[in-house]
């Protein structure tokens, strides 16, 4: 018997290649020079095969926040603590992705989905209070990990529901940088060295300790490569699983859902591994300073719009591009065409 996960994933349908192909014969007809607009123009053209393009998007940015038992191991500089400060933060508008959001005109919606704190007023979603260490077992249990991947989806499916249309997944969970790295070593099958970095600002020490700690992880659980929900349950976070569900449930709901960082990223992978047609939904938005961003966005089969060493989580590198696409959507709306202009068209070389 099917799962409902299994039934969600068998019911995303892939983008309108029809679509599609419409924007982008719109977009070398505006009066401008061809592809003028760089990767923008290929953020159009994605957006129009998830459904009608429009002028205006209301957006949301959700912030997934978990705590994670590998902290024992000496991973990170600060305690768990942090995690429920932040979302209370973030509750209060206070937050780095509060700040920038207002910008962007995106609300922000922070989700408890397995803090070691409650937090009064943060959206509880809780799966357990935290991780376990996977240094000494599995992260999760597998129904554990798909209670979380569904909470995602079904935060995708209200937000969309109430007339979001366009998402964005973030995180909050001190320790995560250690549980994405060993999830794209995992699935990538590669080394950890190759696939880890300082996280929030590690000594080289500290550094070499955090990568043997991934190593003797992936020893431990041993993660089937080829089993997304294995790799997830065994050494990946809640924040991780709920962020691969609001990709699932994006993708589900036909509304775009714009990649963060590198933890982002790995939560974007284990959905598309989950369900490949799921990655027509999704916008890369920058590139992440961890090591492993490159490899995870590349076997995504995206481009970042941005590369300007961001590192600060929370879903703010998400955020940071929603201003562009709006100024792109406006080119693309407002503008006259060639024969609008009496200006005869570009011709491709």
């Amino acid at each position: 018997m099917k799962t409902e996960l299994e039934s969600i994933c068998e019911a995303i349908r892939p983008a309108s290649e029809e679509r599609m192909r419409a924007a982008r014969v719109h977009l070398d007809h505006i009066a401008k020079p061809l592809k003028a607009l760089g990767r923008l123009e290929d953020v159009l053209v994605r957006l129009a095969g998830m459904a009608e393009l429009r002028r205006d998007y209301r957006k949301c940015a959700v912030v997934m926040c978990a705590d994670n038992g590998i902290v024992a191991e000496g991973v990170t500089q600060t305690g768990s603590d942090v995690t429920a400060v932040v979302a209370g933060n973030i509750l209060r508008g206070k937050a780095s992705v509060c700040c920038m959001a207002g910008v962007a005109g995106a609300e922000v919606l922070a989700v408890d989905i397995g803090m070691l704190a409650d937090v009064p007023g943060v959206r509880s979603c809780k799966v357990a209070y935290g991780t376990k260490n996977f240094r000494r077992g599995p992260a999760m249990t597998k129904e554990e990990a798909q209670t979380a991947v569904m909470h995602g989806v079904n935060i995708a499916r209200e937000l969309a529901q109430k007339g979001f249309s366009m998402l964005s997944a973030g995180e909050m969970g001190i320790g995560n940088t250690t549980s994405s790295s060993a999830v794209a070593s995992a699935l990538l099958r590669r080394a950890p060295a190759e696939m880890t970095g300082r996280g929030a600002g590690l000594s080289s020490l500290q550094l070499q300790n955090k990568i043997r700690v991934i190593e003797d992880a992936l020893a431990c659980n041993a993660p089937d490569p080829n089993d997304p929900l294995d790799v997830l349950s065994k050494v990946g976070g809640f924040d991780i699983a709920g962020m691969c569900g609001l990709f699932l449930g994006g993708a589900l709901s036909g509304i775009p859902v714009v990649i963060d960082g590198l933890i982002s990223s790995v939560s974007a992978l284990l959905a598309k591994r989950l369900c490949p047609a799921c990655a027509d939904y999704m916008i890369a938005s920058h590139l992440s300073a961890e090591p492993a961003a490159a490899s995870v966005t590349a076997e995504l089969g995206l481009v970042p719009l941005l590369d300007i060493g961001m590192a600060l989580g929370e879903g703010t590198g998400a955020v940071s591009v929603m201003p562009l696409i709006d100024m792109a959507l406006h080119v693309y709306f407002d503008m006259p065409t060639f024969g609008e202009t009496g200006i005869e068209e570009y011709k491709p070389l």
